[in-house]
């Protein structure tokens, strides 16, 4: 009795190589996309697959090429263990990062990280779970990051760039943006101005410091620095604790980020004072709902969505062994009814 093709069982790339009559190793190629295989027997093979429903095996794959088909992306949180991925920064980061890797067919494993011991880095890269690390900020880690990348090339990390440096860093310049934001409160007319925020890590530390060198530049007083976490749990207690502390004696408020500025806005409103009337505030990161406010909140755009092609760009080319430099974002001011 002659059984047809189609009743045959195809659960080995053997099994649909002997149907499609060819090589298996062809069947290998033209299943990943590899162009050395024509056209026509490409779309057979193709079809033959759709139509018994043959998967290939991937984990043989990965074994045979040395990938995982993984890119970890990490929040390393040693200056703020309270805070969440949930934090509105990460998330829309993090979609950026997740949409262009996906597309290029990778998967994606999310870790939120309090580290623990200095080798939490080291943990992560070498772990064979991963073909490449991104990391969604320093932290106050820098060091350790310093380390792995001296030895760890898929590594590219989001926050800032300093001479020397050997770690991928893709990102906006702080100092400058704190700079555009104490020029914009300084041509308001603002002459006492407080920052919103702990200054541990470098990005929101350059941020301070750029709001600082405007008011030495317009020669006035320099900023009161305010400690105020991003953890969401604490921050509403620490910005009225802080007003409680200034009010009266500040005439602007300069936020390390667009989440402390909305919530410094919402206070100040519980207060009966009102932005911009009473005091200014400012925001940093141009998330998208601070267009959406009441008041809209003036801020300063590190373009995320550029900074995570970026991102993914340099990761590739240093999985494939290439060059690829630190990037330093233009900041640009984005000015709207809070100052």
């Amino acid at each position: 009795m002659t059984i047809s093709k189609s009743t045959v069982p195809v659960r080995t790339l053997v099994d649909l190589a002997r149907l499609a009559g060819v090589h298996p190793g062809t069947v290998s190629r033209a299943l990943a996309g590899k162009t050395v295989v024509n056209d026509e027997t490409r779309q057979r093979i193709e079809a033959l697959a759709i139509e018994h429903n043959f998967q290939p095996n991937l984990m043989a794959r990965r074994l045979r090429t040395q990938r995982t088909g993984v890119i970890g992306i990490a929040v390393p949180l040693g200056h703020e263990r309270r805070q969440h991925v949930s934090d509105p920064f990460f998330l829309t980061l993090f979609g950026h990062l997740a949409d262009a890797l996906t597309e290029r067919g990778y998967d994606v494993m999310l870790s939120r990280i309090i580290p623990d011991a200095e080798d939490w880095l080291s943990r992560v890269v070498h772990s064979g779970m991963v073909d490449g690390v991104l990391l969604i900020g320093q932290s106050d880690q820098f060091d350790v990051i310093e380390a792995v990348a001296e030895n760890y090339r898929p590594l590219v990390v989001w926050g800032s760039h300093v001479p020397g440096q050997r770690h991928c860093a893709i990102g906006v310049d702080n100092f400058a943006g704190g700079r555009l934001l104490g020029e914009r409160l300084i041509a308001q007319g603002a002459t006492r101005i407080a920052f919103m925020g702990e200054i541990r890590t470098l990005e929101i530390t350059e941020r301070y410091r750029g709001l600082c060198a405007a008011a030495e530049s317009a020669g006035t007083p320099p900023p009161i620095q305010l400690d105020t976490h991003m953890a969401s749990d604490v921050m509403g207690e620490e910005i009225a604790a802080n007003l409680d502390r200034v009010t009266g004696k500040i005439d602007a408020i300069a936020c390390a980020s667009d989440v402390i500025a909305r919530r410094t806005i919402g206070t100040l409103a519980e207060r009966g004072l009102s932005v911009p009337g009473d005091l200014r505030v400012t925001g940093f990161d141009d998330l998208p709902f601070t267009a959406q406010m009441v008041p809209s909140i003036t801020t300063v755009r590190q373009d995320l969505e550029i900074g995570s092609a970026a991102m993914i760009d340099a990761l590739f080319a240093r999985i494939a062994g290439e060059t690829a430099p630190s990037v330093e974002m233009t900041p640009r001011l984005i000015v709207r009814d809070s100052a």
